[in-house]
């Protein structure tokens, strides 16, 4: 059943001339991550870190892919840093915007194939996405992580991160990537990666 609703989703997708645009969230405490590593016999590695970092960070992803095109990786982040009230996760208006920034990116309809996280079943998120004519959604069933390829990205990106010790920079941060759009006004760039010329 899990594949046959992506196999759906690609046919729908192949029928419409669609983006297919697999959907998931994660987040990363903002505290210096951990993570084993090798030495010298008797020499233990050290990362110092300051002892700041409280907060947390969340990102919602869509890994695109269209047959004939260079995949694409479109992404949101939001920052929490743990004040009253304030909200810890993505809301619908969150992720509705997500979905508008990559029609608009990708310049066709889209199929997102997503789980069924509960904003993402809502009758606010319902009304949001019937709204619009070039979006359509597939729920993917319950615990099939390895059907959705966002999955491995984020795998990916929190083993390059551990034992990482982000220093303060005086100088600004490259431009993002053209294929990647994020909800703050701050351009970020991955570790290890160089601004484009331009």
């Amino acid at each position: 059943m899990a594949v046959e609703a992506v196999a759906v989703g690609k046919r729908l997708a192949a029928a419409q001339g669609a983006w297919i645009c697999f959907e998931d969230e994660t987040g990363q405490t903002l505290r210096p991550p951990k993570a084993r590593t090798w030495a010298r016999r008797g020499q233990t590695p050290t990362v110092t870190v300051s002892g700041k970092g409280s907060g947390r960070v969340s990102i919602a992803g869509l890994v695109c892919l269209k047959e004939g095109h260079q995949g694409r990786l479109i992404y949101r982040t939001i920052t929490h840093r743990g004040r009253k009230g304030e909200r810890r996760s993505f809301a619908e208006t969150d992720y509705i915007a997500l979905l508008d920034a990559a029609h608009s990116l990708l310049g066709a309809p889209v199929v997102v194939v997503w789980d069924n996280l509960n904003v993402h079943v809502s009758a606010a998120m319902r009304a949001l996405i019937d709204a619009r004519e070039w979006l359509t959604v597939i729920r993917l069933p319950a615990y099939a992580p390895d059907l959705n390829p966002t999955e491995g990205v984020w795998s990916h990106l929190k083993r390059s991160i551990g034992n990482l010790a982000v220093q303060a920079s005086t100088t600004s941060s490259p431009p993002c990537d053209a294929d990647s759009d994020t909800s703050n006004d701050t351009p970020t760039s991955s570790p290890g990666s160089s601004p484009k010329p331009g």
